[in-house]
């Protein structure tokens, strides 16, 4: 009898001690549920690239499942503009576009270029002209001609009043100079996947543009890049906007350039959607809430925090509904 009641005192135990487990993968299941629920905006996604030709459908709700609420389809050429206006028809609301000519595509800039794009940036669906800028890291299109055209689309954004999404890489001067022709009647700006030094970013900041940070964060291990940026708190939450990128700019959480204490900060929610999604070659903007943890997890701020900061930003640089 006694062995008897042993047995069902350790049965008991048993049952305890598995409940207790459960509980606590529940409890931690919530946590995770709660801390990667935040809203989230993808301020630059290319949609319309053909990596995503047979199943924007699924891609666009894993966002939505992931928390990015609203996401703006970057315009890159005139058919891409066309294109990025086309797809926010077919996902009222959440998709938005822009419209302009990035400055690798600034060869294909004719003279009817500039009422084109003007003329898509008539549509309330369109909430920025871009994206457009200078690269001289590459140089696709000639530096001169890169210039002529990003003047030309300033002066369209000015023109409509729309805000502005500019690409940089290599060419910080010319930017400013260039945007400095038109300070007194500049509209907003981002300056976005933003990979500069942090004199470079505080010029921005200074001239009033808000900063866009993407994946870019896994393999930045500069002395003066974008980590060191965040982690002495140049950016304030009110010029921070957050993106992907896609399909570009995949954050690699797994590399080793990543410390420890940034890789512990990501919720096991976010890593299962960036994990299960999106790769080196194809990035989804379903890999943002990893994005914006690894930002806060940097700042040393909560995630929530950032997350409503940028979220707010975007809605009041691009108006979103």
């Amino acid at each position: 009898m006694a062995d008897s009641n042993k047995d069902e005192k350790a049965a008991d135990n048993s049952s305890e001690n598995v409940a207790d487990k459960l509980s606590a993968l529940k409890l931690k299941q919530i946590e995770d549920d709660v801390a990667s629920s935040y809203i989230l905006v993808d301020i630059g996604a290319n949609l319309t690239n053909s990596k995503y030709s047979r199943d924007l459908d699924s891609v666009v709700e894993r966002a939505k499942d992931a928390g990015v609420r609203k996401i703006m389809v970057t315009g890159a050429s005139v058919q891409c503009s066309k294109e990025a206006l086309r797809l926010t028809r077919l996902y009222p609301g959440i998709l938005y576009s822009s419209a302009g000519i990035h400055p690798h595509d600034a060869k294909t800039w004719t003279e009817d270029c500039y009422e084109v794009i003007k003329d898509l940036a008539t549509n309330p669906e369109c909430v920025a002209i871009g994206e457009c800028g200078l690269d001289f890291n590459r140089n696709f299109s000639p530096p001169d001609v890169q210039m002529e055209v990003f003047e030309k689309q300033v002066q369209l954004a000015c023109e409509v009043g729309k805000p502005m999404f500019l690409h940089e890489r290599d060419a910080h001067d010319d930017m400013v100079r260039i945007l400095e022709k038109f300070k007194d009647r500049l509209p907003p700006a981002v300056l976005h996947c933003f990979t500069g030094t942090s004199a470079q970013a505080l010029k921005y900041l200074e001239m009033g543009l808000y900063i866009g940070l993407t994946g870019f964060l896994w393999k930045d291990k500069t002395d003066d890049g974008v980590r060191s940026i965040l982690e002495k708190g140049l950016i304030p939450l009110d010029r921070l906007l957050i993106e992907t990128d896609a399909p570009f700019m995949y954050p690699n959480v797994r590399g080793s350039k990543i410390p420890a204490n940034i890789k512990q900060a990501l919720s096991d929610r976010s890593l299962s959607f960036l994990n299960r999604y999106c790769t080196f070659q194809r990035n989804e903007p379903c890999s943002l809430p990893v994005i914006v943890e690894m930002i806060a997890a940097y700042m040393k701020r909560p995630v929530d925090e950032v997350a409503m900061a940028t979220t707010i930003n975007a809605i009041k640089l691009f108006g979103f509904s």
